[in-house]
């Protein structure tokens, strides 16, 4: 029995259709269906039934998805237990911001295949919080404060940010001393979230006001160069701009508290070992290579 095959099959189950299995495996739906048929052949059974909407298990599926995930992932030990101490074989699924994937953790994850030249890594860069569970990630690199979830997080480093808002936008609307005047002004902001200050040890938490929303930091930068409020924005994204003057920081004598960079993974006893390794290169990078423009200060 091919263990491709098998690993089509559990990405199949889980993907609930070929194509989005397709996408996470990196291969075309023909390769995929011709797996599968390759698969009830030799089993001589059908696994899926197939819908205009996707694929569901039969119940023959449902009782043969669990022994076949299990046979990948042994398989997957047994490759590591052979090769060389320290390499990694398999894949790794790995979701990572847009807004800061591209510069700061890209060359980590390059770094990473380079080391490890039997594994295979699959990027997905968006600043949406992807469903790690149902869309078949193996983790996460998520940046800002962590919503309260069932997942795994593991601190790997600080990330700095503040209030900024463009010369334009304070001439017309001042500039707020205190995190409560906020309510009267414009903020840009990913959602519904709250902000957070520190007032000495205090922090004083605001739920600010704004019509213009984006889920990209780069985009809230765009917006408060356009003079359309003030935003909270991480210093890597706004450093140049506000070393130009083309933004200003907003209420300095109440900043907001550090946020940080985790490594999130479903939960499980104990984490694979391809993510372990990649969270240890994230520590490692941010301990000994401090991001001069303040993501890793």
């Amino acid at each position: 029995m091919d263990i491709e095959e098998l690993r089509t099959f559990v990405e199949v189950a889980d993907a609930g259709g070929v194509s989005p299995a397709a996408r996470r495996l990196g291969v075309s739906k023909s390769i995929v269906s011709r797996r599968l048929v390759r698969l009830e052949a030799e089993l001589g059974v059908q696994l899926l039934a197939r819908t205009t909407r996707g694929a569901a298990l039969t119940e023959a599926g449902i009782t043969f998805r669990d022994h076949a995930a299990k046979v990948c992932a042994e398989i997957d030990v047994a490759k590591e237990t052979i090769l060389p101490a320290g390499d990694l074989c398999g894949r790794l699924r790995v979701a990572v911001p847009l807004s800061f994937g591209p510069t700061h953790f890209a060359p980590v994850l390059a770094d990473m295949a380079r080391r490890h030249p039997q594994l295979h890594i699959h990027t997905s860069y968006s600043d949406r919080f992807v469903d790690l569970i149902a869309e078949g990630f193996d983790c996460a690199i998520r940046v800002g404060y962590l919503q309260d979830s069932n997942l795994i997080a593991r601190r790997v480093g600080p990330i700095y940010g503040k209030l900024v808002a463009s010369p334009d936008y304070i001439k017309a609307h001042g500039s707020p001393e205190k995190p409560e005047e906020l309510i009267a002004h414009q903020a840009l902001m990913q959602g519904t979230e709250a902000w957070q200050f520190m007032d000495g040890d205090d922090i004083i938490t605001v739920h600010p006001r704004g019509r213009f929303k984006a889920d990209n930091a780069i985009a809230l930068a765009a917006a408060a160069l356009a003079g359309l409020g003030i935003a909270w924005i991480p210093d890597g994204v706004t450093h140049q701009y506000v070393a130009s003057g083309a933004l200003v920081p907003v209420m300095t004598r109440h900043p907001p508290p550090p946020a940080a960079v985790y490594v999130i993974r479903p939960p499980g006893q104990h984490p694979a070992r391809k993510v372990r390794v990649l969270t240890e290169m994230l520590i490692e990078c941010f301990e000994q290579t401090p991001d001069p423009t303040g993501v890793g200060r």
